[in-house]
């Protein structure tokens, strides 16, 4: 298997050479990067999925919605529409994409768009909601004919970019040297105890410079939710005898270690990311939760799968069986959290346009 690995070694030169030129084209302005009059966050990471983007964009939201009217931009994955889209009652993530339906739902006091181009995205999130303090672009870091003013590289603890290689050998999308636009880089999905020789180890391999800013994560778990009906919280207090667990996204090892906790058996149907699920699937997953012998089980799912179950095609179908999920929030380790919120409102604050 590692043989027919290295075979890809070539294809990663090759796409690592066609980054290096394109980023070499902006640096030098060849290409157009465009910088707009309003505070514009990105969030952002050099691998291919699975850092943790989502629940640190609504940490941010968070942050910022009491004080200020925020809009969010995403490219929305997998939708099956196209150009700019500003979220209503009637999308789902069919049609703005996992990420904003989830935003949308979770966020009902601010705006919510996609777009594939982030600098037409602006312009049209703009002109029908010009009344946005701050936008935060989802999933942005390589999308630079945008120049935001504040940019957040965030990077897996378990599998740093430090230690990675160029796709399709590794899961980078662009070289390491990227990380130098980034304002603060965030070590998401960290251990909950984090020892200071740990820290250290971490940010000298990350090896930033004077003006980068170098904090950790970790990831906490909410209530146990039921998907149809949000406002009944499930006990979880006592130990399951089997738990199925139902995961379509990159890395779904924290569910997986949070509900081994929660239960002597833990069975795993994992699906691809960003999975689309059809009847067949949900008929599968019945099977499966069917042919467990107990009645002290429990079927979880994580948040974002929860956003597809609710595709009209399949709600109906899937409302047969229930399902419940985990919130996930992010926070920050000692000292951190206060500089990560200060370093954004600074930068909200200083940058706020004149009504």
């Amino acid at each position: 298997m590692e043989f027919l690995k290295l075979l890809l070694l070539p294809f990663s030169l090759l796409y690592e050479g066609v980054t290096r030129l394109r980023n070499l084209f902006f640096d030098l302005k060849f290409l157009p990067s465009i910088a707009f009059k309003l505070p514009v966050i990105a969030v952002g990471n050099l691998s291919a999925g699975g850092t943790g983007k989502t629940p640190h964009v609504e940490y941010i939201i968070r942050m910022l919605s009491s004080t200020e009217k925020v809009a969010t931009l995403s490219r929305g994955y997998g939708r099956t529409t196209k150009g700019f889209r500003l979220a209503n009652d009637k999308d789902n993530s069919g049609t703005i994409g996992d990420e904003p339906s989830q935003f949308y739902n979770k966020f009902p006091n601010i705006k919510v768009a996609t777009d594939e181009n982030r600098r037409n995205g602006i312009k049209q999130l703009l002109e029908v909601a010009p009344e946005t303090d701050v936008i935060i672009l989802d999933d942005a870091y390589q999308h630079r004919y945008v120049k935001p003013g504040l940019s957040i590289l965030l990077t897996d603890y378990h599998k740093p970019f430090t230690h990675d290689y160029m796709l399709p050998y590794g899961t980078l999308r662009e070289v390491k040297r990227g990380a130098k636009r980034a304002n603060i880089i965030v070590v998401t999905k960290t251990p909950t105890v984090l020892s200071p020789f740990e820290r250290q180890r971490l940010t000298s391999a990350i090896s930033a410079s004077s003006y980068q800013k170098v904090l950790f994560s970790f990831v906490k778990y909410g209530e146990m939710r039921s998907l149809w009906n949000p406002e009944e919280k499930v006990d979880s207090s006592s130990k399951y005898s089997v738990i199925l667990m139902v995961a379509g996204i990159a890395n779904p090892y924290l569910l997986e270690f949070e509900l081994r906790d929660k239960c002597n058996d833990l069975i795993i149907m994992r699906f691809s990311d960003h999975h689309k699920y059809t009847s067949s699937d949900i008929e599968l997953i019945k099977e499966n939760y069917s042919d467990i012998y107990s009645r002290n089980k429990l079927l979880v799912t994580t948040e974002k799968d929860a956003m597809r179950l609710l595709h009209p095609e399949i709600r109906e179908q899937a409302s047969q069986l229930p399902f419940q999920y985990l919130p996930m929030e992010i926070d920050f380790h000692n000292g951190d959290k206060q500089i990560f919120d200060e370093t954004i409102k600074k930068y909200v604050r200083e940058n706020k346009r004149e009504r």
